[in-house]
């Protein structure tokens, strides 16, 4: 293949990434993702990413069918990488895509679930040993030094089941042995001081003979000034000197010293560039045969060092989508047969934007579409609370592929929304899900939309330019579009919406629509029904109490009469409270009274 021929590499790519790193060596770095060697020649890191997520997930990429829909698969990325445990793993994890293949969506699974398991049952002292490896790993850049000593750390923490596995097989004594020949070399390729000591006492005698012949001149001033005077005595003395400050042998000394040496100057200059000389070549020697004896010590391990480097990259990958899995308490999705009707269920799910803020209000949500396969065992109890008028609400979602969301503002409904969305594309990529229980029927396109806040023809050509085209193209949809109306005026919006739920019931799509136009919606498809969320009232503190678990096949009212009386009972002097009491009146003074009475009642409870 071609590079041009990958997403995103033109002319100027092209040829930066040919000078920098060769065309082989390029297509072999977009091959296997690895987005840091992109990065090193030159590429933004951000560019290099994209070009991968193309070149290695493309169809999966065309599953994201709106800007929307990319925005939380990237927010989903950014959680993951949170617990990388290393440079390279946070790199791969940003060129996962979402998978086409139902097969590949359970390996990875498979994978991340028994990396999960394995992990969570090792103790605080194993799991900061394996962490500190890693630490390290990144410290030195991933090299094959790093790696084997990552595994031994892995095999001394002793994880040996699910992806650790691949460690565990490995020869640990081929490995220590590979471990201590790489130590032995420093970045340069050379022998390590420490390695060798015969190669240390040649390189110390080395330096300290080449430390004496800068000095020469001063060495024989020392020596005439301890009274050395006679040509015998000035080279005995000199001979000491040798003996005692370079630790050369007698032998050495002798064999350098010159037969024939015009003065006292010229016999130490012409001693000590001899014994250079000889030290140089006494190094060369001994460093090439402790070369030789590290390198067959390698080949003898190449096969298990290479493993290793191979474990090691592959566990990091798993070990920290565990590890963000178990932060989030996420669990395994079940996906819908081949055969089954299209769904999209959860139980219990939770909002992983919410959910990393640490937010301990966060609500659980159950929620189904389709043959969602949710029971009255798993079901939220609708009865009760405010605006629970409608005795024929459900207490378990009917089998509709596709609904209408109304209800408070504030509501959790775009919320509710995301967390569809999260849980969808997480079960797509292969990952676990932030629910108690999910069905998930993988989608050819996703379409999500966010509330615009933008009023005129451009957004409203533009948003139906890009929600309308996945539904007619055929393939499997999810519809999750959140208050169309906020683009267009509430008469045309009722219609163009009632014809985009019409559409999704048509085309078989599975779909979520937010609206406060519920009523001007009927008479919606038998196929697809109305739910609703309510607030329930004000806290002592006044703030608004929300049930945000959505009550089925009932419609959800706004609560004005609740922010007014807020704002009542906020109001900083007379004039401003006399005005927000003219809302009242309109809104309903009783009800605000009522509610307003309610929340003092409950702070008095409280106290």
């Amino acid at each position: 293949m071609r590079l041009e021929e990958y997403w995103g590499v033109g002319p100027k790519t092209r040829a930066t990434l040919i000078e920098e790193l060769g065309r082989e060596a390029a297509i072999e770095a977009i091959e296997r993702g690895d987005v840091r060697a992109l990065a090193d020649a030159g590429l933004p890191r951000g560019r290099a990413t994209r070009i991968l997520r193309r070149a290695t997930g493309g169809p999966g990429m065309d599953v994201l069918a709106t800007s929307d829909a990319l925005a939380a698969y990237k927010e989903l990325l950014d959680l993951a990488v949170e617990h990388a445990v290393t440079r390279r793993a946070a790199d791969r994890i940003r060129v996962l895509t979402p998978l086409t293949d139902r097969d590949e969506m359970e390996a990875r699974l498979d994978s991340v679930l028994a990396a999960r398991h394995a992990w969570a049952a090792l103790d605080e002292d194993d799991r900061e040993t394996v962490l500190e490896a890693y630490e390290r790993y990144d410290e030195r850049d991933g090299s094959e030094r790093a790696a084997v000593e990552a595994a031994l750390a892995l095999l001394e923490a002793g994880v040996d089941s699910g992806p650790f596995s691949a460690v565990a097989d490995l020869e640990r004594e081929a490995l220590e042995e590979a471990a201590d020949a790489l130590a032995a070399f420093d970045e340069n390729g050379r022998v390590r001081p420490g390695a060798d000591e015969e190669l240390d006492r040649l390189r110390d005698a080395l330096g300290a003979v080449e430390d004496m012949d800068a000095n020469a001149l001063s060495l024989i001033d020392d020596l005439r000034s301890d009274g050395v005077r006679d040509v015998d005595a000035f080279r005995d003395a000199f001979e000491d000197r040798l003996l005692s400050e370079t630790q050369v042998t007698i032998d050495q000394v002798r064999e350098a010293m010159p037969r024939d040496a015009a003065d006292a100057t010229d016999f130490v200059g012409g001693t000590l560039r001899g014994l250079r000389s000889d030290l140089t070549a006494a190094v060369d020697e001994r460093e090439e045969a402790v070369v030789a004896d590290l390198e067959e010590t390698l080949t003898s391990a190449a096969d298990a060092v290479d493993r290793a480097v191979s474990a090691v990259d592959e566990i990091a990958l798993h070990l920290s989508l565990a590890r963000f899995a178990l932060a989030y308490d996420s669990t395994r999705p079940r996906f819908a047969d081949g055969g089954d009707e299209p769904a999209v269920s959860v139980v219990d799910a939770r909002n992983l934007t919410l959910a990393a803020r640490d937010d301990e209000s966060v609500q659980p949500v159950t929620y189904g579409l389709g043959q969602h396969g949710i029971d009255d065992s798993e079901a939220i109890d609708p009865s009760g609370g405010f605006g629970a008028a409608n005795d024929d609400a459900e207490t378990v979602p009917g089998t509709e592929r596709v609904a209408v969301l109304t209800g408070a503002n504030s509501g959790g409904k775009t919320t509710l929304l995301e967390t569809l969305c999260q849980v969808v594309l997480l079960a797509m990529m292969g990952l676990p899900v932030p629910a108690e229980r999910a069905v998930v029927t993988p989608v050819d396109s996703l379409v999500f939309h966010r509330r615009h806040a933008s009023f005129n023809a451009g957004v409203l050509e533009s948003t139906l330019r890009s929600i309308v085209p996945p539904l007619s193209a055929g393939g499997r949809t999810l519809m999750l579009v959140d208050e169309f109306e906020a683009i267009t005026e509430p008469g045309s919006a009722a219609d163009l919406l009632h014809g985009l739920v019409t559409l999704s019931v048509d085309r078989g799509a599975l779909g979520v629509f937010v609206t406060h136009l519920a009523d001007d919606l009927e008479p919606l498809p038998e196929e697809a029904r109305v739910d609703g969320i309510f607030a329930e009232g004000l806290s002592p503190d006044l703030e608004l109490l929300v049930d945000y678990q959505p009550r089925f096949d009932t419609v959800g009212r706004s609560t004005p009469e609740f922010i007014v009386s807020r704002l009542v009972a906020n109001a900083s002097d007379r004039t401003e409270r006399a005005g927000f009491e003219t809302l009242a009146e309109a809104v309903g003074h009783d009800v605000v009274q009522r509610t307003l009475v309610d929340a003092r009642w409950n702070e008095s409870e409280r106290d």
